[in-house]
């Protein structure tokens, strides 16, 4: 019986079917067979994965035998649950020698509580009892050199390990990525397959995310192929990982494709596709993505899948689909997540609703800079530049510490606000006062902020003071400047500048053609054109794009293929004879 029994509970164990566990731990103690250690063992187990760590206590405390099967379960079952103290101190009070599975537990526990030192002890144990070449262990003790930040000590693991196997590999890709070494990773994963060892899914995420961050998309573009030869490209942790490289890249047709390619997609697979139409500009596509898997999947959205809508609907400047989705989270969720509030204040404010925003801000329990960040960035934009200053002065009273993106808000809201001193002492206190250096943004701002107050000099300055100040966007907002208040002689050494630098864009080219012909001086007007023409560059066509009835419709300059041009022929036609017999009728 004790046997039947025994089996029973190991296979609800392996299901995690805690109710029919519970069933047969009461049969258990009805027929009075829990002093033998293998049935206690087997219900200690099956509480222990099933995450009830004080079941599984109790049970573990009232045992009269306990072997290392009984620690191992308890001390497993505790790093499991996350509680990796817990772990260690049963593990401190072991009288038994550990097993393999035992010190691989223990020294995960260490990994996660970040305890280097604690590691080492353990680490130094399992070396005096000839355990730490064992694979199980030799890769927990690589994952936690890893996430301590001691890659050297890791590699060092793996030289002494007595059969690296993949496992062994993974830890160390993934842990060369945690340790923003992407080229070591990288250098791990060839290594893995010059041994002859097939990556797994584990491998190619890994490898991928290498990729992604060294921004190099030949090699991620190799991986994928490599993927799609192990069949493994429909997996969704490895699908969702080559999703997140082509977004990087704004490749949204192949992201899209390598979406639907998926089997069996999981929550992270549609919200990775959602945030990467919100990062690629198709907000459109974002929204239809919600829907489809809302009414068609029955996926239940969580905060990032909020979060990355509301900022597809901040995108269109959709205030009807953000407040459809703001009214769902009211009646779904009471505990709101910041950043969701933060999704929700930058919503508001893109679609011009600048007060429902700063009231949505103000009525959250929880900000942290992110909102600071936010709530100053949509009064700057909407030109309430004191306003801005004012939330930041908030914002250091209450003991938010700014962050680079902090001061874009700031620079900005003194550019829409010609607070030209305000804006230099801001600039200037970034590195000073808060150890910030400026990037390209920032001195983008600070030039911007110059030029538009006629400080052409003074912003040409800081041109050649900074080395950012040789950057094409730099050199291009000033010369933008230089057509506002139509400064020819600082606007051609500009445009020199950037023509030396060889453009990517148009924008140097139509800027001076507008700077000559805004001082009449149509001979360089038609130079300027020439030298557009001759650099091969095409303008990129602008487009608007309307809402009607919860769609949107998007009109491109020069192009008439849209399926109801006949429709909005006639309409335009009808609107300009009204519009003329209107004027001639003012004119009688």
């Amino acid at each position: 019986m004790a046997k039947s029994i025994s089996s029973l509970l190991h296979h609800c164990s392996k299901t995690k079917a805690l109710q029919q566990g519970i069933s047969l731990h009461a049969a258990v103690l009805k027929m009075g067979i829990q002093p033998d250690v293998i049935v206690s063992n087997h219900v200690l187990n099956l509480y222990a994965k099933c995450g009830k760590m004080i079941l599984a206590r109790k049970v573990f405390d009232e045992m009269s035998e306990r072997n290392l099967v009984s620690w191992s379960a308890m001390i497993s079952g505790h790093h499991q649950a996350g509680e990796h103290l817990l772990a260690l101190e049963l593990f401190s009070q072991m009288h038994l020698l550990p097993n393999e599975y035992i010190f691989a537990s223990a020294i995960s526990a260490c990994a996660g509580i970040q305890s280097l030192v604690k590691g080492q002890q353990i680490h130094a144990y399992s070396l005096k009892f000839g355990y730490a070449s064992i694979s199980f262990v030799c890769n927990s003790l690589i994952s936690m050199y890893m996430k301590v930040g001691y890659s050297s000590d890791a590699l060092l693991v793996y030289g002494e390990a007595f059969e690296p196997n993949l496992v062994s590999f993974n830890a160390l890709i993934a842990g060369f990525v945690e340790n923003q070494q992407p080229e070591k990773g990288f250098e791990v994963f060839k290594l893995m397959l010059r041994q002859g060892l097939l990556p797994d899914r584990f491998s190619f995420a890994g490898g991928l995310e290498i990729c992604s961050v060294s921004n190099d998309l030949r090699k991620g573009m190799i991986l994928h192929c490599l993927a799609v030869k192990r069949k493994l490209e429909s997996n969704p942790f490895v699908g969702n990982t080559i999703m997140a490289l082509y977004s990087k890249f704004n490749l949204i047709g192949e992201t899209e494709k390598a979406f639907r390619l998926i089997e069996g997609k999981d929550l992270i697979s549609w919200n990775t596709f959602i945030a990467a139409c919100s990062h690629c500009a198709d907000y459109e596509k974002g929204l239809s993505v919600f829907k489809e898997m809302s009414n068609n999947h029955g996926e239940r959205p969580d905060d990032f899948t909020f979060a990355s809508i509301l900022a597809a609907c901040a995108g269109l400047a959709s205030v009807q689909h953000g407040k459809q989705i703001h009214a769902h989270l009211i009646r779904m969720r009471l505990n709101q997540d910041v950043g969701v509030g933060n999704a929700l204040v930058n919503m508001y404010a893109k679609c011009g609703l600048i007060s429902c925003s700063y009231k949505l801000f103000n009525k959250m329990l929880h900000r942290n800079v992110v909102s600071w960040n936010t709530i100053i960035a949509a009064h700057a934009n909407h030109g309430l530049g004191g306003s801005a200053l004012k939330l930041f002065e908030q914002m250091k009273a209450m003991g938010i510490k700014p962050d680079s993106v902090t001061f874009i808000g700031l620079l900005t809201a003194c550019n829409h606000a010609g607070l030209v001193k305000e804006g230099e002492a801001y600039f200037n206190s970034m590195e000073k006062t808060y150890g910030i250096s400026p990037d390209i943004e920032h001195f983008t701002c600070l030039i911007d902020l110059l030029g538009r107050a006629g400080k052409l000099l003074e912003a040409e300055e800081y041109t050649k003071k900074f080395p950012l100040g040789h950057d094409p966007i730099v050199l291009g907002t000033l010369l933008s400047a230089c057509w506002l208040h139509r400064d020819v002689v600082i606007g051609e050494r500009l445009a020199k500048q950037l023509f030396h630098l060889q453009p990517t864009t148009t924008s140097p080219y139509v800027l001076l053609s507008n700077l000559y012909a805004s001082d009449g001086m149509w001979g360089d007007v038609a130079g300027a054109r020439k030298m557009l023409k001759d650099s091969g560059l095409k303008k990129e066509p602008s487009y608007s794009m309307i809402e009607v009835q919860g769609t949107f419709e998007k009109f491109t300059v020069a192009e008439f293929s849209h399926s109801k041009i006949g429709e909005i022929n006639y309409m335009l036609k009808t609107l300009s004879l009204a519009a003329g017999e209107a004027y001639l009728s003012h004119l009688s």
